[in-house]
């Protein structure tokens, strides 16, 4: 069911703040279009999609709003509502790289200014795919609710919310599809990380108390999961900020692309390197992703032959590079590639178990079935590096309070190495226990507490709006 931004009480908030406060920023009587994405929560698959595994994701409450004005001119004026130091950026159109490389260097050079890369992105890439290039440049307003560093895909609420606005103006022909591609092209081309499609997707086709469920290969199936009533996915800040263009959520990454690579060489399977460092593989059994490996088949065929470490250096004299056209191999690095490679391939199994699991009667056996394969997925994280003391302790402490207190799994979500941690509970004592534990973790650590609790619907489910000036 297709919902309006105005039937929804944060779009309410976001309109009457954008007729209060920013009436000054836009024409008076230019025409608006104003579009909305929300965050998302990984609940299970995390950084296994970019080895093609399904990912159980969960949009959050919190969302990015984009109000958007054409202009007559050349100059694309950005502005945000968030606290920041320099909140408001001011382009030409015509001065707008239209080449990845020059576009990550000039947009992401300062810090003060990082987040408007994710919005002017939209803008060179609409140009450098499809040549889909606009005619003017455009007043651009962001607000968003998404909290930065948490994990819960922030960057790719804006993105979403930026695209679906700037086409909606523009009047382009873009697919909801092609609008999460897209976004995540602005992620990885201009603003430089490694992050695989689900985010973008969740944010995209994300369907409120669902779990979209997404396997994260070409043509792979994206359904949406029914939450049972009495079961909540919550989300609580660990304290400490998550960052996916960190050093280790990449190295892990690229150790992940070397395992499948060894395991490619293992098989015999034919191959071309480029002088990139980049291999094309014919992979008539797996299709070139880890996760179509079944788990007994790599722990019986594969698992011994990954090495524990490997340095760059070594494994580009053996093997030439990886499929992974993103990242690339660091020679100077030492990769653990063998937990890098195992996350995946155990990650599926995870998650596949998951899903029959979470369609069967909510009984305590089968609420702590789910909760184990959630912290088997935590543990699995700190084994490949991404784990963090604070995100631990949030799991140790919902692990204390256990099945008596109506919470029954925890695990570190998305990229790791800190962020939020998903927390499945029961009914509303699960949800007492899940805010008390935020509680005690926020004092502990001296932060202030958030619990990210309930979900909303992506942008595919919300028609933007347009509005005939304010």
């Amino acid at each position: 069911m297709i919902a309006t931004i105005e039937n929804l009480v944060d779009g309410q908030r976001f309109l009457a703040r954008l007729r209060n406060e920013y009436r000054g920023f836009f024409a008076a009587d230019g025409p608006l279009v104003i579009a909305r994405a929300p965050g998302r929560l990984d609940v299970m698959g995390g950084i296994a999609d970019y080895s093609g595994a399904t990912v159980c994701e969960m949009p959050i409450a919190e969302a990015a709003f984009v109000a958007l004005q054409p202009r007559e001119d050349d100059m694309i004026c950005v502005r945000t509502t968030a606290d920041v130091a320099n909140n408001e950026v001011t382009v030409k159109l015509s001065e707008l790289p239209i080449d990845y490389d020059t576009a990550r260097q000039q947009l992401t050079g300062h810090e003060a200014t990082m987040w408007a890369a994710y919005i002017l992105g939209a803008f060179v890439v609409l140009a450098c795919e499809g040549g889909m290039s606009l005619a003017a440049g455009a007043n651009v307003l962001l607000d968003s609710a998404v909290p930065l560093g948490k994990g819960v895909s922030s960057s790719a609420a804006i993105e979403v919310a930026t695209l679906r606005a700037l086409t909606a103006a523009a009047g382009l022909d873009v697919s909801s599809y092609e609008l999460a591609v897209l976004a995540q092209t602005i992620e990885n081309r201009v603003v430089g990380a490694p992050c695989g499609l689900m985010d973008q997707l969740t944010s995209v086709f994300g369907e409120a108390h669902h779990l979209l469920k997404i396997k994260c290969q070409p043509e792979g199936q994206i359904t949406s999961l029914a939450i049972p009533d009495d079961l909540h996915f919550v989300g609580i800040d660990s304290g400490v900020r998550h960052a996916v263009t960190g050093a280790s959520y990449g190295d892990v990454r690229v150790a992940a692309f070397m395992g499948y690579r060894m395991i490619a060489d293992t098989l015999n399977l034919k191959f071309e390197i480029s002088d990139l460092s980049q291999v094309r593989i014919a992979d008539p059994i797996y299709q070139g992703f880890l996760c179509n490996i079944p788990l007994a088949e790599f722990q019986a065929q594969f698992a011994a032959l990954l090495p524990e470490q490997m340095s760059g250096e070594d494994f580009l004299a053996r093997f030439g590079g990886t499929t992974d056209i993103i990242t690339k191999v660091d020679p100077a690095k030492t990769y653990s590639v063998r937990a890098a490679t195992t996350h995946p391939v155990k990650e599926e199994a995870r998650v596949q178990q998951f899903i029959t699991l979470l369609a069967e009667p909510t009984t305590n056996e089968n609420l702590q079935l789910l909760g184990e394969l959630m912290y088997q997925a935590h543990t699995s994280y700190s084994r490949c590096g991404l784990g963090s003391s604070a995100t631990d302790a949030l799991v140790k402490a919902v692990h204390k309070a256990g099945p008596d207190n109506d919470v029954f799994g925890a695990k570190i979500t998305g990229g790791g190495s800190g962020g939020t941690v998903a927390v499945l509970a029961r009914g509303e004592t699960g949800l007492s226990t899940a805010t008390e534990i935020a509680a005690q973790h926020a004092r502990q650590f001296g932060i202030t507490p958030y619990i990210f609790r309930g979900s909303s619907p992506g942008t595919a489910q919300v028609e933007p709006i347009f509005l005939e000036g304010l």
